[in-house]
Protein backbone atom coordinates (compact mmCIF):
# COMPACT_ATOMS: atom_id res chain seq x y z
CA UNK A 1 0.00 0.00 0.00
CA UNK A 2 0.93 3.50 -0.20
CA UNK A 3 2.24 4.90 3.00
CA UNK A 4 3.00 8.08 4.33
CA UNK A 5 6.52 8.83 4.22
CA UNK A 6 9.16 12.24 5.09
CA UNK A 7 9.21 14.48 2.00
CA UNK A 8 11.76 16.07 0.69
CA UNK A 9 11.30 19.26 -2.07
CA UNK A 10 13.71 20.02 -4.71
CA UNK A 11 14.19 22.65 -7.32
CA UNK A 12 12.90 20.36 -10.79
CA UNK A 13 13.32 22.41 -14.43
CA UNK A 14 9.98 21.15 -16.66
CA UNK A 15 10.35 20.86 -20.17
CA UNK A 16 8.75 23.96 -20.71
CA UNK A 17 11.81 25.75 -18.85
CA UNK A 18 9.93 26.85 -15.74
CA UNK A 19 11.00 25.66 -12.65
CA UNK A 20 8.72 24.25 -10.03
CA UNK A 21 9.04 21.96 -6.62
CA UNK A 22 10.10 18.50 -7.16
CA UNK A 23 8.87 15.88 -4.63
CA UNK A 24 11.17 13.06 -3.77
CA UNK A 25 9.26 10.71 -1.20
CA UNK A 26 10.58 6.98 0.73
CA UNK A 27 7.63 5.52 0.00
CA UNK A 28 6.12 2.62 -1.90
CA UNK A 29 4.95 3.00 -5.39
CA UNK A 30 2.78 0.62 -7.79
CA UNK A 31 3.50 0.19 -10.80
CA UNK A 32 1.11 -1.68 -13.11
CA UNK A 33 2.25 -3.89 -16.53
CA UNK A 34 -0.06 -4.92 -18.65
CA UNK A 35 1.20 -7.52 -21.23
CA UNK A 36 0.09 -8.25 -24.34
CA UNK A 37 -1.95 -11.65 -24.75
CA UNK A 38 0.52 -13.25 -27.06
CA UNK A 39 3.17 -12.38 -24.50
CA UNK A 40 5.76 -14.96 -24.09
CA UNK A 41 8.13 -12.94 -22.46
CA UNK A 42 9.66 -14.00 -19.23
CA UNK A 43 8.62 -11.86 -16.62
CA UNK A 44 11.84 -11.00 -14.93
CA UNK A 45 12.52 -9.78 -18.28
CA UNK A 46 9.09 -7.44 -18.77
CA UNK A 47 10.39 -6.09 -14.80
CA UNK A 48 13.98 -5.47 -15.92
CA UNK A 49 12.75 -3.29 -19.06
CA UNK A 50 9.98 -1.56 -17.36
CA UNK A 51 12.34 -0.88 -14.80
CA UNK A 52 14.49 1.01 -16.99
CA UNK A 53 11.44 2.69 -18.69
CA UNK A 54 10.89 4.13 -15.32
CA UNK A 55 14.80 5.36 -15.01
CA UNK A 56 14.92 6.91 -18.18
CA UNK A 57 11.24 8.87 -17.27
CA UNK A 58 11.76 9.06 -13.62
CA UNK A 59 9.37 11.93 -12.97
CA UNK A 60 6.02 12.17 -13.15
CA UNK A 61 3.13 14.21 -11.90
CA UNK A 62 0.72 11.88 -10.35
CA UNK A 63 -0.69 9.12 -12.08
CA UNK A 64 0.92 8.87 -15.73
CA UNK A 65 0.21 5.68 -18.42
CA UNK A 66 2.77 4.64 -21.05
CA UNK A 67 1.16 2.98 -23.86
CA UNK A 68 3.85 3.34 -26.65
CA UNK A 69 8.10 3.15 -25.97
CA UNK A 70 10.90 3.81 -27.49
CA UNK A 71 12.50 0.09 -26.91
CA UNK A 72 11.51 -2.46 -29.23
CA UNK A 73 10.51 -5.28 -26.31
CA UNK A 74 8.28 -2.84 -24.88
CA UNK A 75 6.78 -2.29 -28.26
CA UNK A 76 6.44 -6.08 -28.68
CA UNK A 77 5.38 -7.28 -25.54
CA UNK A 78 3.80 -4.59 -23.33
CA UNK A 79 0.18 -3.07 -23.74
CA UNK A 80 0.71 -0.32 -20.90
CA UNK A 81 2.84 1.06 -17.88
CA UNK A 82 1.21 3.13 -15.37
CA UNK A 83 2.53 4.66 -12.42
CA UNK A 84 -1.36 4.27 -10.54
CA UNK A 85 -3.17 5.68 -6.83
CA UNK A 86 -1.08 8.49 -6.77
CA UNK A 87 -4.01 11.34 -7.15
CA UNK A 88 -4.48 11.35 -3.28
CA UNK A 89 -0.77 11.73 -2.42
CA UNK A 90 1.18 13.66 -5.06
CA UNK A 91 0.14 17.49 -6.27
CA UNK A 92 3.71 17.51 -7.43
CA UNK A 93 6.12 16.46 -9.58
CA UNK A 94 7.13 12.90 -8.19
CA UNK A 95 11.12 11.80 -8.54
CA UNK A 96 10.77 7.85 -8.91
CA UNK A 97 14.85 7.07 -8.54
CA UNK A 98 14.18 8.36 -4.43
CA UNK A 99 11.11 5.76 -4.52
CA UNK A 100 10.60 2.05 -3.82
CA UNK A 101 8.82 0.98 -7.22
CA UNK A 102 6.71 -2.14 -6.93
CA UNK A 103 5.77 -3.78 -10.34
CA UNK A 104 2.85 -5.48 -10.67
CA UNK A 105 2.71 -7.41 -13.96
CA UNK A 106 -0.80 -9.02 -15.64
CA UNK A 107 -2.56 -10.34 -18.62
CA UNK A 108 -5.97 -9.92 -19.30
CA UNK A 109 -8.28 -12.70 -19.30
CA UNK A 110 -10.43 -12.29 -22.16
CA UNK A 111 -13.05 -15.05 -21.21
CA UNK A 112 -16.77 -13.78 -20.33
CA UNK A 113 -18.36 -14.83 -16.98
CA UNK A 114 -19.12 -18.55 -16.98
CA UNK A 115 -22.29 -19.58 -14.82
CA UNK A 116 -22.17 -21.59 -11.81
CA UNK A 117 -24.93 -23.98 -11.56
CA UNK A 118 -26.10 -25.97 -8.25
CA UNK A 119 -28.73 -28.62 -9.49
CA UNK A 120 -28.08 -30.09 -13.11
CA UNK A 121 -32.13 -31.02 -13.68
CA UNK A 122 -33.17 -27.42 -12.95
CA UNK A 123 -30.24 -25.48 -14.45
CA UNK A 124 -30.65 -23.18 -12.01
CA UNK A 125 -28.23 -20.18 -12.56
CA UNK A 126 -26.71 -19.59 -8.51
CA UNK A 127 -24.04 -17.02 -9.71
CA UNK A 128 -21.60 -15.74 -12.87
CA UNK A 129 -17.94 -16.30 -12.11
CA UNK A 130 -14.84 -14.38 -13.77
CA UNK A 131 -11.39 -15.12 -13.82
CA UNK A 132 -9.52 -11.86 -13.11
CA UNK A 133 -7.98 -10.36 -13.99
CA UNK A 134 -10.82 -9.81 -16.11
CA UNK A 135 -11.12 -7.65 -19.31
CA UNK A 136 -14.59 -6.95 -18.35
CA UNK A 137 -13.50 -5.18 -15.62
CA UNK A 138 -10.27 -3.17 -17.02
CA UNK A 139 -10.64 0.77 -16.27
CA UNK A 140 -13.34 -0.10 -13.73
CA UNK A 141 -11.62 1.62 -11.33
CA UNK A 142 -10.32 4.47 -12.30
CA UNK A 143 -13.24 5.57 -13.94
CA UNK A 144 -15.38 5.61 -10.37
CA UNK A 145 -14.76 8.86 -7.96
CA UNK A 146 -15.23 8.78 -4.50
CA UNK A 147 -14.59 11.11 -1.75
CA UNK A 148 -10.58 11.26 -0.35
CA UNK A 149 -9.58 7.48 1.02
CA UNK A 150 -12.56 5.51 0.08
CA UNK A 151 -10.65 3.29 -2.55
CA UNK A 152 -7.55 3.16 -0.61
CA UNK A 153 -8.70 1.90 2.63
CA UNK A 154 -10.57 -0.68 0.95
CA UNK A 155 -7.53 -1.46 -0.48
CA UNK A 156 -5.43 -1.43 2.98
CA UNK A 157 -8.34 -4.02 4.43
CA UNK A 158 -7.81 -6.53 2.09
CA UNK A 159 -4.03 -6.39 2.36
CA UNK A 160 -4.38 -6.47 6.39
CA UNK A 161 -6.58 -9.76 6.69
CA UNK A 162 -3.85 -11.15 4.60
CA UNK A 163 -1.06 -9.86 6.59
CA UNK A 164 -2.79 -11.52 9.86
CA UNK A 165 -3.51 -14.79 8.27
CA UNK A 166 0.46 -14.72 7.32
CA UNK A 167 1.36 -13.80 10.82
CA UNK A 168 -0.92 -16.29 12.08
CA UNK A 169 -2.71 -14.11 14.47
CA UNK A 170 -4.88 -15.78 16.44
CA UNK A 171 -8.02 -14.90 15.39
CA UNK A 172 -9.74 -15.75 18.72
CA UNK A 173 -7.94 -12.90 20.76
CA UNK A 174 -8.98 -10.36 17.88
CA UNK A 175 -11.52 -10.78 15.50
CA UNK A 176 -12.23 -10.64 11.28
CA UNK A 177 -14.62 -12.03 9.10
CA UNK A 178 -13.36 -10.91 5.73
CA UNK A 179 -16.93 -9.04 5.10
CA UNK A 180 -16.80 -5.87 3.20
CA UNK A 181 -20.71 -4.08 3.17
CA UNK A 182 -20.93 -0.86 0.83
CA UNK A 183 -24.03 0.47 1.44
CA UNK A 184 -25.98 3.58 0.03
CA UNK A 185 -28.83 4.62 -2.07
CA UNK A 186 -28.48 3.23 -6.02
CA UNK A 187 -26.30 4.65 -8.85
CA UNK A 188 -23.23 4.99 -6.67
CA UNK A 189 -21.46 2.20 -8.15
CA UNK A 190 -20.97 0.23 -5.32
CA UNK A 191 -21.37 -3.12 -7.44
CA UNK A 192 -18.82 -1.39 -9.90
CA UNK A 193 -16.16 -0.74 -6.80
CA UNK A 194 -16.75 -4.58 -6.11
CA UNK A 195 -15.82 -5.42 -9.33
CA UNK A 196 -13.10 -2.49 -9.67
CA UNK A 197 -11.62 -3.90 -5.97
CA UNK A 198 -11.23 -7.21 -6.78
CA UNK A 199 -9.56 -6.68 -10.13
CA UNK A 200 -7.05 -4.22 -8.53
CA UNK A 201 -6.08 -6.90 -5.62
CA UNK A 202 -6.03 -9.61 -8.01
CA UNK A 203 -2.98 -7.63 -10.09
CA UNK A 204 -1.40 -5.27 -7.05
CA UNK A 205 -1.44 -9.41 -5.03
CA UNK A 206 -0.14 -11.13 -8.47
CA UNK A 207 2.96 -12.19 -6.96
CA UNK A 208 1.69 -14.21 -4.19
CA UNK A 209 -1.86 -15.78 -6.17
CA UNK A 210 -1.42 -16.90 -9.71
CA UNK A 211 -4.65 -15.97 -10.29
CA UNK A 212 -8.48 -14.27 -9.21
CA UNK A 213 -12.02 -15.62 -9.25
CA UNK A 214 -14.28 -13.46 -8.31
CA UNK A 215 -18.34 -15.03 -7.79
CA UNK A 216 -21.25 -13.23 -8.37
CA UNK A 217 -23.79 -14.23 -6.38
CA UNK A 218 -27.46 -14.39 -7.87
CA UNK A 219 -29.44 -13.62 -4.44
CA UNK A 220 -32.80 -14.22 -5.91
CA UNK A 221 -32.17 -16.85 -7.77
CA UNK A 222 -31.35 -18.85 -4.27
CA UNK A 223 -35.18 -18.57 -3.20
CA UNK A 224 -36.58 -21.45 -4.59
CA UNK A 225 -40.55 -22.41 -5.61
CA UNK A 226 -40.50 -25.20 -2.75
CA UNK A 227 -40.80 -24.24 0.62
CA UNK A 228 -37.80 -24.44 2.82
CA UNK A 229 -35.19 -25.22 -0.23
CA UNK A 230 -33.76 -21.47 -0.04
CA UNK A 231 -31.50 -22.45 2.86
CA UNK A 232 -30.61 -25.79 1.39
CA UNK A 233 -29.34 -23.69 -1.85
CA UNK A 234 -27.22 -20.88 -0.20
CA UNK A 235 -25.39 -24.40 1.53
CA UNK A 236 -24.72 -25.32 -1.72
CA UNK A 237 -24.12 -22.38 -3.48
CA UNK A 238 -21.00 -22.20 -0.77
CA UNK A 239 -20.08 -25.26 -0.82
CA UNK A 240 -19.43 -24.59 -4.66
CA UNK A 241 -16.99 -21.40 -3.59
CA UNK A 242 -15.20 -23.75 -0.87
CA UNK A 243 -14.05 -25.50 -4.18
CA UNK A 244 -12.85 -22.86 -5.57
CA UNK A 245 -11.12 -21.06 -1.85
CA UNK A 246 -9.35 -24.89 -1.91
CA UNK A 247 -7.27 -23.93 -5.03
CA UNK A 248 -4.46 -21.78 -2.52
CA UNK A 249 -3.19 -20.19 -5.60
CA UNK A 250 -6.44 -18.31 -6.12
CA UNK A 251 -7.50 -14.96 -4.60
CA UNK A 252 -11.58 -15.93 -4.63
CA UNK A 253 -13.72 -13.09 -4.06
CA UNK A 254 -17.29 -13.29 -3.61
CA UNK A 255 -20.12 -10.27 -4.19
CA UNK A 256 -23.10 -10.76 -2.48
CA UNK A 257 -25.17 -7.91 -4.40
CA UNK A 258 -28.48 -6.57 -2.44
CA UNK A 259 -27.48 -8.98 0.05
CA UNK A 260 -30.69 -7.86 2.08
CA UNK A 261 -32.56 -10.21 -0.13
CA UNK A 262 -30.62 -12.61 1.59
CA UNK A 263 -30.17 -11.18 4.98
CA UNK A 264 -33.92 -10.21 5.68
CA UNK A 265 -33.77 -8.85 9.16
CA UNK A 266 -34.87 -12.30 11.55
CA UNK A 267 -37.08 -9.75 13.67
CA UNK A 268 -39.40 -8.85 10.72
CA UNK A 269 -39.60 -13.17 9.90
CA UNK A 270 -40.62 -13.05 13.63
CA UNK A 271 -42.94 -11.13 14.39
CA UNK A 272 -45.04 -13.02 10.45
CA UNK A 273 -43.92 -10.46 8.23
CA UNK A 274 -41.61 -12.33 6.31
CA UNK A 275 -41.95 -16.46 5.41
CA UNK A 276 -40.29 -18.71 7.94
CA UNK A 277 -37.87 -19.97 5.04
CA UNK A 278 -36.09 -16.60 5.25
CA UNK A 279 -34.91 -17.50 8.85
CA UNK A 280 -33.19 -20.46 7.27
CA UNK A 281 -31.81 -18.73 4.60
CA UNK A 282 -30.28 -16.13 6.76
CA UNK A 283 -28.98 -18.54 9.25
CA UNK A 284 -27.55 -20.54 6.41
CA UNK A 285 -25.52 -17.64 5.15
CA UNK A 286 -24.47 -16.53 8.55
CA UNK A 287 -22.89 -20.03 9.37
CA UNK A 288 -21.83 -20.27 5.86
CA UNK A 289 -19.72 -17.01 6.62
CA UNK A 290 -18.63 -17.87 9.96
CA UNK A 291 -16.99 -21.42 8.65
CA UNK A 292 -15.21 -19.38 5.28
CA UNK A 293 -13.43 -16.89 7.31
CA UNK A 294 -10.95 -19.41 8.38
CA UNK A 295 -9.18 -19.41 4.83
CA UNK A 296 -6.83 -16.79 4.04
CA UNK A 297 -7.72 -16.29 0.27
CA UNK A 298 -11.45 -15.44 0.39
CA UNK A 299 -12.80 -11.58 0.82
CA UNK A 300 -16.90 -11.98 0.78
CA UNK A 301 -18.27 -8.65 -0.94
CA UNK A 302 -21.94 -6.97 0.17
CA UNK A 303 -24.18 -4.29 -1.06
CA UNK A 304 -27.21 -2.70 0.14
CA UNK A 305 -29.59 0.13 -0.57
CA UNK A 306 -31.58 -0.60 2.45
CA UNK A 307 -29.28 -0.83 5.19
CA UNK A 308 -32.19 -1.19 7.96
CA UNK A 309 -33.47 -4.38 6.40
CA UNK A 310 -30.09 -6.30 7.17
CA UNK A 311 -30.00 -8.49 10.15
CA UNK A 312 -27.72 -7.00 12.58
CA UNK A 313 -26.23 -10.05 13.08
CA UNK A 314 -24.74 -9.94 9.18
CA UNK A 315 -24.15 -6.56 10.01
CA UNK A 316 -22.02 -7.09 12.69
CA UNK A 317 -20.04 -9.90 11.13
CA UNK A 318 -18.95 -7.02 8.24
CA UNK A 319 -15.40 -5.73 9.20
CA UNK A 320 -16.01 -2.54 7.36
CA UNK A 321 -19.58 -0.70 6.93
CA UNK A 322 -18.73 1.97 4.28
CA UNK A 323 -21.31 4.47 2.98
CA UNK A 324 -21.10 5.04 -0.93
CA UNK A 325 -22.99 8.38 -1.60
CA UNK A 326 -23.66 10.50 -4.52
CA UNK A 327 -20.15 12.28 -5.57
CA UNK A 328 -19.14 15.76 -4.57
CA UNK A 329 -18.79 18.89 -6.39
CA UNK A 330 -15.26 17.78 -6.62
CA UNK A 331 -15.65 14.53 -7.66
CA UNK A 332 -18.33 15.23 -9.90
CA UNK A 333 -15.96 17.97 -11.79
CA UNK A 334 -13.53 14.69 -12.05
CA UNK A 335 -16.35 12.51 -13.57
CA UNK A 336 -17.07 15.52 -16.15
CA UNK A 337 -13.57 15.88 -16.83
CA UNK A 338 -12.46 12.45 -17.40
CA UNK A 339 -15.73 12.41 -19.79
CA UNK A 340 -14.41 15.03 -21.90
CA UNK A 341 -10.89 13.99 -21.98
CA UNK A 342 -12.25 10.84 -23.67
CA UNK A 343 -14.27 12.56 -25.91
CA UNK A 344 -11.29 14.91 -27.44
CA UNK A 345 -9.42 11.84 -27.33
CA UNK A 346 -11.85 10.62 -30.10
CA UNK A 347 -12.10 13.97 -31.66
CA UNK A 348 -16.01 14.42 -30.90
CA UNK A 349 -15.09 17.90 -29.27
CA UNK A 350 -12.30 19.17 -31.37
CA UNK A 351 -10.27 20.76 -30.89
CA UNK A 352 -8.61 19.49 -28.50
CA UNK A 353 -8.33 21.96 -25.57
CA UNK A 354 -6.50 22.60 -22.45
CA UNK A 355 -9.09 21.88 -18.85
CA UNK A 356 -7.72 22.24 -15.49
CA UNK A 357 -7.90 19.72 -12.64
CA UNK A 358 -9.64 21.10 -9.58
CA UNK A 359 -6.69 21.34 -7.93
CA UNK A 360 -5.19 23.31 -10.39
CA UNK A 361 -8.19 25.18 -9.97
CA UNK A 362 -7.94 25.50 -6.58
CA UNK A 363 -4.70 26.45 -6.68
CA UNK A 364 -5.06 29.39 -9.31
CA UNK A 365 -7.70 30.56 -6.86
CA UNK A 366 -10.34 30.08 -9.60
CA UNK A 367 -8.58 33.58 -11.21
CA UNK A 368 -10.78 34.18 -14.35
CA UNK A 369 -8.09 33.72 -17.66
CA UNK A 370 -9.02 33.09 -21.49
CA UNK A 371 -7.15 29.83 -20.52
CA UNK A 372 -9.41 28.84 -17.61
CA UNK A 373 -12.75 30.00 -19.22
CA UNK A 374 -13.84 26.61 -20.13
CA UNK A 375 -12.74 25.08 -16.57
CA UNK A 376 -14.90 27.44 -14.41
CA UNK A 377 -17.72 26.87 -16.56
CA UNK A 378 -17.09 23.26 -16.51
CA UNK A 379 -17.67 23.58 -12.53
CA UNK A 380 -20.65 25.70 -12.19
CA UNK A 381 -21.73 22.73 -14.37
CA UNK A 382 -20.94 20.37 -11.60
CA UNK A 383 -21.68 22.81 -9.37
CA UNK A 384 -25.07 22.42 -10.26
CA UNK A 385 -25.32 18.47 -10.42
CA UNK A 386 -24.65 18.27 -7.28
CA UNK A 387 -27.34 14.98 -5.86
CA UNK A 388 -27.09 13.26 -8.93
CA UNK A 389 -25.79 9.89 -8.61
CA UNK A 390 -22.69 8.74 -10.57
CA UNK A 391 -24.50 6.57 -12.83
CA UNK A 392 -26.69 9.60 -14.24
CA UNK A 393 -23.40 11.65 -14.23
CA UNK A 394 -21.84 9.09 -16.67
CA UNK A 395 -24.69 9.30 -18.69
CA UNK A 396 -24.90 13.02 -19.31
CA UNK A 397 -22.52 13.62 -21.76
CA UNK A 398 -23.88 11.19 -24.14
CA UNK A 399 -27.34 12.72 -23.57
CA UNK A 400 -25.96 15.84 -24.05
CA UNK A 401 -24.07 14.96 -27.75
CA UNK A 402 -27.41 12.98 -28.18
CA UNK A 403 -30.37 16.03 -27.34
CA UNK A 404 -28.82 19.20 -28.30
CA UNK A 405 -25.39 18.61 -29.95
CA UNK A 406 -26.96 16.66 -33.27
CA UNK A 407 -23.63 16.74 -35.06
CA UNK A 408 -20.53 14.33 -35.86
CA UNK A 409 -18.07 16.99 -34.07
CA UNK A 410 -18.46 20.06 -31.62
CA UNK A 411 -16.09 22.43 -29.86
CA UNK A 412 -15.59 22.04 -26.77
CA UNK A 413 -17.34 25.28 -25.81
CA UNK A 414 -20.18 24.34 -27.37
CA UNK A 415 -20.36 21.09 -25.97
CA UNK A 416 -19.93 22.95 -22.56
CA UNK A 417 -23.13 24.40 -23.20
CA UNK A 418 -24.97 21.20 -24.05
CA UNK A 419 -23.78 19.64 -21.63
CA UNK A 420 -25.32 22.53 -19.11
CA UNK A 421 -28.94 22.15 -20.94
CA UNK A 422 -28.48 18.31 -19.82
CA UNK A 423 -28.15 18.80 -16.51
CA UNK A 424 -31.20 20.85 -16.21
CA UNK A 425 -33.21 18.70 -18.19
CA UNK A 426 -32.27 15.56 -16.10
CA UNK A 427 -33.18 17.75 -13.10
CA UNK A 428 -36.44 18.63 -14.65
CA UNK A 429 -36.99 14.66 -15.52
CA UNK A 430 -36.13 14.08 -11.62
CA UNK A 431 -38.56 15.91 -10.50
CA UNK A 432 -41.47 15.28 -12.21
CA UNK A 433 -40.68 11.69 -11.69
CA UNK A 434 -40.61 12.54 -8.21
CA UNK A 435 -43.64 14.93 -8.18
CA UNK A 436 -45.77 11.99 -10.03
CA UNK A 437 -46.28 14.62 -13.08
Amino acid sequence: MLANASMDVKSFTGMDGNRSELVTQNQNIHVEVHVKSHSTAKLSDVRMHVLALLNRHSVVFGNYRWTEFDEEFLRKHVESVAVVDLEEIVTQPLDLKSCSISVHIFALNEDGPSTLSLEDDEELSAANHWLLPAAEFNGIWESLVYESGVKTQLLDYVTTTIHFSDKNVDSNLISWNRVVLLHGPPGTGKTSLCKALAQKLSIRLSSRYSYGQFVEINSHSLFSKWFSESGKLVTKMFQKIQQLIDDKNALVFVLIDEVESLTAARNSCQVGTEPSDAIRVVNSVLTQLDQIKRHSNVVILTTSNVTEKIDLAFVDRADIKQYIGPPSEKGIYNIYLSCLEELMKCQIIYPRQQLFTMFELETMGFAESEVSEHSLNLRHIALKSKGLSGRALRKLPFLAHAMFVKAPTVTLERFLEALDQAVDKQREEKSNLLNGV
